[in-house]
């Protein structure tokens, strides 16, 4: 018999008439194997309650079983891999059992009112749609004598379980108790070594107070010379930094003054240079309306000479007679566009002239036959107009003569204007350095009133750390002097032994091991390591400041 599964479900009970409940079942899952007469494998399910000993429901499905069940119900898988698929159903129930909706629910449900009689034992899967019935069992009830026997394999595992638990126990009360005698062995030890330690620690603390009083003495006079050097180097250093401020500060202020009269001087210069600037300024802008009135003139010229070749167009009769005179105003012409090379418009036009000159030669070419005959009588006409024309060639070049002299005069005084520009902007970058400067200064100015500051607060400390080390020691003084007062003189033998130098001389006591006495264990060696840096910690923070 091999158990494969075996857990507790939440399934959904339905009886006829009354309604549905849930209710916590045990499905359990076996393998049964039979060698008699031929080898079998039958899988065993029961469901049982853990809180109802008589609720026993069993299943027994053998190979030839489970091709009917897979005939009926539309299984896909065989009898090997049908315990394995049936488990990962359950599985899958209990994984969702304590969700709001489940997806996977089991249901047991039988015909009549009560649990009695066979029942159907199913898996279903819910959805939106419908319930899809995976697989359904048909269980049949517990006999008596089913009945009988499972209680007595569950008697039988519980008792197996109990003697179980009964060798547990018997085990660890075993250990206990042997580990409460060791425990106790161990505490008697370590009260025998206590009162041990207790008795070398009293007789210790004896001994170490005699050396702590001879220490006490010789760390006080080392204090009293440290205060005094200390004090003197104070003062020192207080002088020095004195003579170091002061000499910086005048420093600072002679710096400060010529950097006064040096911005003075700028700002001076840079008023001055505002009042060209102004008038250049109003310079420019008188040059920009004379050469505003050139342009004016030049257009009244441009619509002259419009008005010169309507007049041309008009006397297209007398173009035979100007044929004559094609080739020198072509000459002309040129001369005309080298004067005008700045005016780019009258360019244009006289370009636009020589085009429709020449596109109106090859159109009036036949005309020319035909007027040759009229070339005599216009000639004084032409004569006429060609003197016309150079006096407005004069003109135009006198007009030009003063475009260029006036084209070098704003040159000039744009190049005057650039350098003004320079030097201001050369003005404010020296404006902006002293400025940086001044500030560079300041800044070294509070860097030492701010170290001033921490050094004053530091002698002050010293000073008081000082004051706290005197107390301190003037109160170890009484306590020395108290203790001392009760003691009896010491015996000629005693100062006799060289194992310690006068404390009058204020030199360092040194201890010599005594005859008669045992030498010094490693936990008194750490105790007077620990007393030596308790008495030396306050020493050490003066030293420290």
């Amino acid at each position: 018999m091999e158990e494969l599964f075996s857990r507790v479900l939440a399934v959904n009970v339905r009886c006829s008439d009354s309604e549905d409940r849930k209710a916590n079942i045990r499905v359990t899952i076996e393998l049964q194997l039979t060698t008699s007469p031929v080898h079998k494998r039958d899988l065993l399910v029961r469901l049982t309650d853990d809180l109802d000993p008589y609720f026993l429901f069993n299943l027994s499905i053998s190979e030839d079983d489970f091709q009917s069940l897979k005939v009926q119900q539309g299984l896909l898988i065989d009898f090997a891999s049908f315990p394995q698929k049936f488990i990962d159903l359950l599985n899958l129930c209990y994984s969702e059992q304590e969700s709001d909706n489940p997806r996977f629910l089991l249901h047991l449900s039988c015909q009549s009112p009560v649990l009695e009689g066979p029942a159907s034992f199913s898996v279903v899967e819910t959805n939106a749609f419908k319930h899809l019935n995976h697989l359904s069992l048909r269980l049949t009830p517990g006999s008596d004598k089913l009945v009988r026997d499972y209680l007595a394999m569950c008697l039988t595992s519980l008792k197996a379980e109990k003697q179980a638990l009964e060798m547990k126990l018997k085990k660890t009360e075993d250990d206990l108790s042997r580990q409460l005698s060791y425990a106790q062995q161990t505490l008697s030890e370590k009260t025998k070594e206590l009162d041990k330690l207790r008795s070398e620690w009293t007789s210790q603390s004896s001994s170490l107070s005699s050396r702590h009083s001879q220490e006490l003495q010789s760390e006080r006079e080392k204090a009293v010379e440290l205060h005094s050097r200390l004090q003197q180097q104070s003062e020192q250093l207080r002088q020095e930094l004195e003579s170091a401020h002061k000499r910086s500060s005048q420093q600072l202020q002679s710096r400060l003054t010529e950097l006064e009269a040096s911005c003075r001087e700028l700002t001076e210069r840079k008023y001055k240079n505002e009042s060209v600037v102004r008038d250049l300024k109003i310079k420019l802008v008188g040059a920009e309306e004379e050469c505003q009135r050139s342009k004016q003139q030049v257009l009244s010229l441009r619509r002259e000479n419009s008005t010169l070749d309507t007049e041309v167009h008009e006397k297209e009769r007398l173009v035979s007679q100007l044929q004559m005179r094609v080739a020198v105003l072509e000459q002309e012409i040129k001369d005309k566009d080298q004067l005008m090379c700045r005016t780019k418009e009258v360019l244009e036009a006289t370009q636009l002239q020589k085009e429709s000159v020449e596109e109106n030669a090859d159109s009036k070419e036949l005309q020319i036959r035909k007027l040759e005959a009229t070339v005599k009588s216009l000639s004084e006409e032409l004569i006429k107009a060609n003197g016309i024309i150079k006096k407005l060639q004069l003109e135009v070049r006198g007009l030009v003569g003063k475009i260029k002299v006036k084209n070098t005069v704003t040159v000039s005084q744009e190049k005057v204007l650039q350098e003004t520009s320079d030097k201001l902007q050369n003005v404010e970058k020296d404006l902006q350095r002293a400025q940086q400067q001044l500030i560079i200064k300041d800044e070294q100015v509070s860097k030492l009133k701010e170290q001033l500051e921490t050094t004053v607060q530091k002698l002050n400390e010293s000073r008081e750390v000082l004051k706290t080390n005197e107390n301190v020691i003037s109160w170890l003084n009484k306590q020395l002097n108290e203790k001392q007062m009760p003691r009896k003189p010491q015996s000629p033998e005693r100062l006799e032994n060289p194992s310690v130098l006068s404390t009058v001389t204020g030199l360092r006591a040194q201890f010599y091991p005594q005859t008669g006495r045992p030498a010094v264990t490693p936990v008194e060696a750490a105790d007077v390591t620990a007393a030596d840096q308790r008495v030396v910690q306050p020493v050490n923070r003066h030293t420290s400041v």
